[in-house]
């Protein structure tokens, strides 16, 4: 028997079979990619085409010279725990977490596999990275926030007619742990706007449909969204609760004025898992993550629906029109 032979037959002998299955071919790298929402999420399937193309664009074939490992996390923190377990011990070269539960779990299971985050708001305060310019340790990536974002939402509510004088703000507190910094901006904001908000926290989904529709009461309110994963996943909830207790809203994410909602203001998701897609380049080709700055959105998009402007019976201004970046008619 030749010692190649002899080799081959040990090492088949001693890996499971397994795990013999997952071994990555000769030369192929490995990318380990964690999501917050369900794998049917037209946002899920969005994201993973993005990212797809935009490594097939830095020559990274998946399937060629790349194995993605894809996990979705249908917004289960359990699950996405589990999934965070079985991607780090499957040892990849670099791991994607989108969105900050997938953050969380990954860092909590591992400090020397790079972790590429996309679509996180506030890494600083929750403790992921050490500083935007120099992160530390082995994670980086791309915030989905930036401090005047929450004073563009307010604005773009007074621009509707009847405008709003309250703002609800809703958002769910063991989801979104930086709520509170969101709102004492959106609390500076306010007064020059001429505005009172207050927090509306919704804390299961069960408490969705009671708690806008305890709002409609209250004259010339509307509902802002605040990025939550537990909010983009129950759009579904909060867009027919609004709808029917006939509240104009504003919402973080293209998602929920698609699927209904009067409009939204944010980052483009699409161009933060290019980047994201780029800092995976970088690190397969052997930079460290530490040396990889983190980096707040530069592009943003306003999402306007006005057919569902004409059944809540509001009108947008000409002005904030004529600014959106795709109206839906």
């Amino acid at each position: 028997m030749q010692r190649r032979e002899f080799i081959g037959l040990v090492i088949g002998a001693t890996v499971p079979l397994a795990a013999r299955a997952q071994l990555p071919r000769e030369g192929m790298r490995r990318l380990g990619a964690l999501s917050v929402t369900a794998s049917d999420d037209p946002v899920s399937r969005a994201r993973a085409r993005v990212l797809k193309d935009s490594l097939a664009a830095l020559d990274w074939k998946e399937g060629g010279n790349l194995r993605i490992d894809w996990r979705d996390g249908n917004s289960d923190r359990a699950l996405i725990g589990r999934s965070a377990e079985e991607l780090v011990a499957s040892a990849p070269d670099v791991l994607l977490a989108i969105g900050t539960p997938c953050v969380e779990e990954l860092r909590r299971r591992t400090s020397t596999i790079p972790i590429v985050f996309a679509v996180v708001t506030d890494p600083i305060d929750q403790g992921f990275v050490a500083s935007l310019s120099h992160p530390g340790g082995n994670i980086t990536g791309f915030t989905d926030y930036d401090l005047p974002m929450a004073g563009k939402w307010l604005e773009m509510l007074t621009q509707i007619t009847p405008p709003a004088a309250r703002v609800a703000v809703l958002y769910n507190p063991s989801t979104a742990p930086f709520a509170e910094i969101m709102m004492r901006t959106l609390q500076e904001a306010a007064s020059s706007l001429a505005v009172t908000v207050r927090a509306v926290p919704l804390r299961d989904v069960a408490g969705i449909a009671p708690t806008i529709a305890a709002l409609s009461a209250e004259k010339a309110t509307a509902l802002l969204v605040l990025p939550d994963f537990f909010t983009i996943a129950n759009r579904a909830p909060i867009l027919a609760s609004a709808a029917h207790a006939n509240l104009p809203a504003i919402y973080w994410n293209r998602a929920f004025v698609t699927d209904g909602g009067l409009m939204s203001y944010g980052t483009d998701n699409s161009d933060i898992i290019r980047h994201a897609a780029a800092y995976i380049d970088r690190i397969l080709k052997g930079e460290k993550p530490v040396d990889l700055p983190v980096q707040n959105p530069t592009q943003f998009e306003l999402v306007i629906n006005l057919k569902t402007a004409k059944t809540l019976g509001v009108t947008i201004s000409p002005a904030l029109l004529a600014t959106a970046d795709e109206v839906i008619e």
